[in-house]
Parts: structure tokens; sequence; C-alpha cells
């Protein structure tokens, strides 16, 4: 009796590890594009914030995987956008101030420059200019993130198929006198002012810089720029047959927590919750999209003391008008999602990227 107990037992563990093998086997396709949203200085306050003030739930209550990174920098503990941005584009962390650079000023290779080293299509799209601290994190190298002229040189240097946001002003009214504007369209890219100039089912490189510096807020009429400019890059690099990679930043729930504006804050968290629907709503129907949402950093040390939910009004406070050490969340959807699960390090973003996509260092 003993010896058909333990057979039976044998057999049950044998048939379990085929069963988890099998399971394992069936895991979902690696991802073919990953869309990464980056809502600078979005803590959790400012997501619940959103949520209880919209009109309708969030499309980043959807999420279904969710973890935390911890967002110090290697000189500080509380981190700036440059090197929170250098964290999540690069694995590395790296000095305040500093753009996809170590600590010595030297280069890192970013996870665009890895998407494109590997025939992927690319894609930046900010509310800020272009050239501010977290878009410029995934295609510059500067030890300065206020080396503005610097920046927009890599939009030269790279071969980006899209960009989108402010920054005009330092691609034609130069310390160097040069026209950063001819030279886009000498390798053939469409410059415009605005994504309504697009043609129909364009298919070539664009940059749209639709400001001389940055965009307005959405309180002062950006309009829907952001979910607008995030459906049109994907639309354009979702041509690409090996696959895209794209960052989209909502750059000014910064700008509202440094204010000490909750009406700032709320508004701009909305906008960018748009362009997390239409990330959403193209890897529902693609199914090899990873889309990921978190933030560089919070500010403001916002606290939500008080609130009405059926009245969709909130009470808040400020600790401070700069940014905050806590951890800031993560969301994933979609191909290797749960990877996303957990506590961990800002750098690991990137790392997590990485096997997404299948890249070697």
């Amino acid at each position: 009796m003993i010896r058909f107990l333990a057979i039976i037992v044998l057999l049950f563990a044998v048939n379990s590890c085929k069963l988890i093998k099998k399971k394992d086997e069936q895991k979902l396709p690696k991802a073919k594009n990953i869309i990464l949203l980056v809502g600078d200085g979005m803590g959790v306050s400012q997501i619940y914030a959103a949520m209880s003030t919209a009109s309708k739930p969030l499309n980043i209550e959807q999420f279904k995987y969710i973890g935390f990174h911890k967002t110090y920098s290697a000189t500080h503990y509380i981190t700036d956008s440059g090197a929170g941005g250098t964290a999540l584009s690069t694995g590395i962390k790296t000095c305040n101030n500093c753009i996809a650079t170590d600590t010595s000023g030297n280069s890192i290779k970013t996870i665009l420059e890895y998407a494109k080293e590997n025939e992927l299509a690319t894609g930046l799209v900010s509310t800020s200019s272009i050239l501010h601290a977290t878009p410029a994190s995934f295609i510059a190298h500067v030890l300065s993130r206020n080396s503005y002229e610097e920046i927009a040189l890599y939009f030269l240097r790279t071969d980006i198929d899209l960009f989108i946001g402010g920054g005009k002003k330092q691609f034609i009214q130069r310390k160097d006198s040069l026209n950063l504007i001819d030279s886009l369209i000498a390798r053939n890219y469409l410059v415009a002012d605005s994504i309504h100039q697009i043609p129909e089912n364009y298919k070539g490189k664009l940059a749209i810089l639709s400001a001389r510096e940055h965009n307005p807020s959405y309180l002062k009429g950006r309009g829907d720029l952001l979910p607008e400019a995030t459906e049109k890059a994907i639309q354009i690099l979702s041509k690409n047959e090996n696959g895209f990679f794209l960052m989209i930043e909502g750059s000014q729930i910064d700008w509202g927590g440094h204010d000490k504006d909750i009406d700032y804050v709320v508004s701009e968290t909305i906008d960018f919750d748009k362009a997390i629907g239409k990330a959403l709503e193209f890897a529902k129907k693609d199914g090899e999209t990873l889309v990921i949402v978190t933030a560089d950093h919070e500010t403001g040390g916002l606290t939500l003391t008080d609130g009405d939910l059926k009245g969709k009004t909130i009470v808040a406070n400020f600790s401070t008008d700069h940014h905050t050490g806590v951890m800031v969340p993560v969301f994933a959807f979609g191909p290797d999602a749960e990877d996303f699960i957990g506590i961990y390090e800002n750098t690991k973003v990137f790392e997590k990227m990485m096997t997404a996509f299948q890249f070697k260092k």
C-alpha cells in the first residue's frame, strides 16, 4: 500500500512538472513593440487625485501588473529628470543633470539606440521641448541637461524615425548659426509645426516641432496634442515590420507639482491618461506590444487630505515645490508584463525592456 501511494505521488509530481513546463511554453510571445509612457513627476497621489476627480474611470485602472521602482540617482537621494530618465533609458544610475552618460561623462547606449541597431522604428513624443531631460535621455549623451543646442544635434546623429514636441528654437536660432531644420529636410524628414499637417497614410520620417520652446499646459490651450501625437506616432511606427520603440512623456505633471497647483497636476495627469488609452487600444488589438507606464520621480510631495468622490473634489497639500525620494509606480500590459511586478531599482525597467525585446548588450 505504501509503495502504491509512493508511485501515485511520483506520477503526480511528474505530471505537475509537465503541466508547469507546458504552461511556461505557452507564455505570451516576446514583445515586437514597446511603448514606454513616462509621467514626469507622477506618483501614486497624482494618479489617485486624477482618479478621484475624473468624469470617468482612467485608462490606467485597466492594468493588472503593477510594481514600484526606487528613484534615487548615483549622486543624490532626490533624483532629477536627467538621472531618472537615464536610469530608465540605459539601466545605469548616474549623476543629477547627466543625460545618458555615466558619472565620468562616458556615453551609455540607450534602449532607443539598441532598438535602432536592431532595425526597429523609433520615436519620441513630449509635451515639453523634445530637448528636455526625459526625451533627451533616450537619444543624447551630454553632461548637462541644459545643453539644449548640443542635444538638438543628436537628432541628426541618431537615425530616429519620428519625434514630436517643442524646442524649435534650438534647431533654428543657434550660436553656431546652423539651421538644423534644413539638415533634417536633407535627411528626408517631413518637418512640420503640427501633426495636422501630416499627409494621411504618411510612411516616412517625421519631425514635428510644435512650439518654439515648450508646449502650453493643457489648461492654457494645448488641447489633445498628446493623445493625438501618441496615436499618430503609433500609426507611423507600426508600419515597420520589425517592430518599434516609442517613448511618450507627459512632461507637465511635474511642472504642476513644482507650482504646487493641484488643478495643473490633475489636468496634466488626465491628459496623460488619454495617451495611455491610445497605447492600450493599439496593444490590445496588436497582441505583440508591451505597454509600460511609469514616472522618473514624484514632484511636490502631494498629499490628499480630504475629498468627495461623488462631488469629484479633493483637498490637496504639497510638502515641497521640488522632487521627492518616494518610490513611483510601474504599470505594464502585454508580453512580459508580469515581469514588472515587485519592487526594484529604476534601472531594472531598462533591463526588463531589453529582455522583452530579446536584445543583447
